[in-house]
């Protein structure tokens, strides 16, 4: 292990077959720590930490000297990971500084639901980077559940409903406003959405995401193509719950499967009721950055009281 990244625990971590999640790495000594000494050990140590994403799903970098945005930014650069674009993102996010951005603004009071990033999505994010600059005076944790482990325990429970989930997939319905909606966590206007102001291109590019547009006196409603609900990780040989669906159902936005019959109402809010069961939920601490693996994970936001101040950058 690099002299620089220890493992340290935490009473909120879970095991799941001998492996804790989330793994935490911190430095053997706090106090004589640089930004440039963590910004060389990920360049010189990025083979033993994307070995530790892989077998935990989720890093934890707790103790380092990431004091600000731009540190942060730092941090996300030296991974060296291609930037995910925001078209067809659903979430509206306010721009920082370089690769980072504000994390989803939606009121404090709000519980944003369980969601891998961008599953509805032809192309979504690999790796999501989250930094915390200010901790949340209570709540606000965002909280962590291992995908594979919901398919197991979805499976188990529900295998019919999981069969017909794999082969139909799922339809998310939206509907877009002119402009974003601060309140709502998936409130992206279509312009913005679309990034553009004309119809036409907002159009086109719905259509190489699968979407098809019907304009409205308010907006516009998608018409979207079925989605693949479960994944296979290729690079893991495991099937994975890979979907948004608690997010969209909790929000009032009913998915339905890809054949258009509706979601189970009971087993919908079972499923819910599994996901926070199975869910870790650490405390932010100021400094605190978290990798997220994308494909292994899905996560959440928890109330909170203000302030609460976490950034995000979203990796390909």
């Amino acid at each position: 292990m690099s002299s620089l990244f220890t493992r340290t625990q935490s009473p909120h971590q879970k095991s799941f077959n001998e492996t804790h999640f989330p793994a935490i790495l911190s430095p053997p000594n706090q106090t004589s720590i640089k930004l440039s000494d963590f910004i060389q050990a990920i360049k010189t140590e990025k083979p033993f930490l994307e070995s530790v994403l892989h077998s935990a799903g989720v890093i934890l970098f707790r103790g380092f000297p990431v004091n600000s945005a731009s540190d942060f930014n730092d941090v996300v650069e030296s991974f060296g990971y291609e930037e995910m674009s925001s078209l067809g993102v659903s979430v509206p996010r306010t721009h920082i500084v370089g690769r980072v951005f504000a994390a989803n603004e939606a009121p404090p009071d709000q519980r944003i639901h369980f969601h891998h990033e961008h599953a509805y999505l032809p192309e979504y994010a690999s790796k999501l980077l989250f930094f915390c600059e200010v901790p949340p005076a209570t709540g606000g944790e965002t909280a962590l559940v291992l995908s594979h482990v919901i398919y197991e325990k979805m499976k188990h429970k529900y295998p019919d409903f999981v069969e017909h989930l794999e082969n139909h997939g799922v339809i998310y319905t939206r509907v877009y406003g002119e402009d974003d909606d601060p309140s709502s966590p998936i409130g992206r206007g279509w312009k913005s959405t679309f990034l553009t102001n004309d119809k036409k291109i907002a159009e086109e590019r719905a259509t190489k995401l699968g979407v098809k547009l019907q304009w409205t006196k308010d907006g516009a409603e998608a018409i979207a193509s079925p989605v693949p609900a479960i994944k296979f990780d290729e690079t893991r040989q495991r099937k994975i719950w890979f979907n948004s669906i608690a997010v969209h159902w909790a929000l009032g936005k009913r998915p339905t499967f890809g054949d258009g019959k509706p979601l189970p109402v009971e087993i919908m809010n079972d499923y819910l009721e599994i996901l926070e069961e199975c869910c870790v939920a650490i405390p932010w601490e100021k400094g605190d950055v978290m990798m997220v693996d994308n494909l292994a994970v899905l996560h959440s936001r928890r109330p909170f009281d203000s302030p609460r101040r976490i950034l995000a950058s979203l990796c390909k």
